[in-house]
């Protein structure tokens, strides 16, 4: 574990299970939904990195550079590929300072993504909060498809109140891979930050995203920011202890997207990067 305090926050991260965040407090108060001991999953974790793609991949295939490709199922989400590699991945550690961190990981290609690329996740927490930088470089002698993401769970009370403002969102199958855009109220708006316990279960991606979100609870508040990202995966399990605003570089399924489409996935020439950064912040 690698602890980080600065201010009035206090961060716990654990670069042997995905990279993740374990802890994120801010006078005490659980920011993030804090990591239980024992855990073993990623999915048990506060936040964790998506990497080289974020969520669904349909059937784990698609073609690129006119070759099928097939990176397998990811198990407990059969029948689908789910937020690539680095959440499942030990990384390492490249420097530790009081408050802040560089985790690494590498993948020589092959197995569950063709190509080789290395990513990093920097973390500086400072009197304002925590700011995640993730990036993803091309080591391959190829072109590749990219995309990145953050995961983050943040600590829901019952009264809480949520502002994401992003005016249109993808409707998905009963597998949730997207089928057809739309106007966010033919899911949910959460522009007008209604409660959301008022909100039905949404697991689904908004865009045209201005970059902010915003969590009210009784007496404070927490702001996310991902500057730059338009797109972002709202995940909202009615009666959860927690919400995820996952500030994303392309939507779910991008990489079986028609020619046409503004997907978000980069292709990256090989030595070239993406990064996408998360700052959380908190205040009364």
């Amino acid at each position: 574990m690698i602890r980080l305090q600065a201010g009035d926050w206090r961060a716990v991260l654990n670069p042997a299970l995905g990279g993740s965040v374990a802890e994120l407090e801010w006078l005490g108060r659980p920011v993030l939904r804090p990591t239980p001991r024992d855990a073993v999953d990623p999915l048990q974790t506060a936040c964790f990195p998506l990497v080289p793609y974020a969520n669904r991949i349909a059937d784990g295939r698609f073609v690129f550079g006119g070759r099928a490709r097939d990176v397998g199922v990811t198990p407990g989400f059969e029948p689908h590929a789910l937020h690539g590699l680095g959440w499942r991945r030990p990384w390492e550690v490249e420097r530790a300072d009081p408050a802040e961190a560089v985790l690494t990981f590498r993948h020589p290609g092959g197995g569950e993504w063709p190509w080789a690329f290395s990513s990093g996740q920097r973390f500086q927490l400072s009197g304002r909060g925590l700011r995640i930088t993730l990036s993803m470089t091309n080591q391959d002698s190829e072109t590749q498809p990219a995309g990145l993401g953050l995961h983050p769970y943040l600590n829901r009370l019952p009264e809480d109140r949520l502002t994401v403002a992003a005016p249109r969102v993808w409707r998905a199958d009963d597998t949730l891979i997207p089928r057809e855009r739309v106007p966010a109220p033919a899911v949910f708006d959460w522009s007008d930050g209604p409660a959301i316990a008022d909100a039905p279960f949404v697991d689904n991606a908004y865009e045209d995203w201005n970059g902010l979100a915003r969590l009210a609870h009784a007496d404070w508040s927490v702001t996310l920011a991902s500057p730059g990202t338009r797109r972002v995966h709202v995940y909202a399990p009615r009666r959860a202890g927690f919400v995820c605003i996952e500030p994303v570089s392309h939507r779910p399924n991008a990489l079986n997207a028609s020619a046409d489409e503004a997907s978000g996935l980069v292709i990256l020439e090989p030595g070239q990067t993406l990064s996408l950064s998360m700052t959380i912040d908190a205040g009364a």
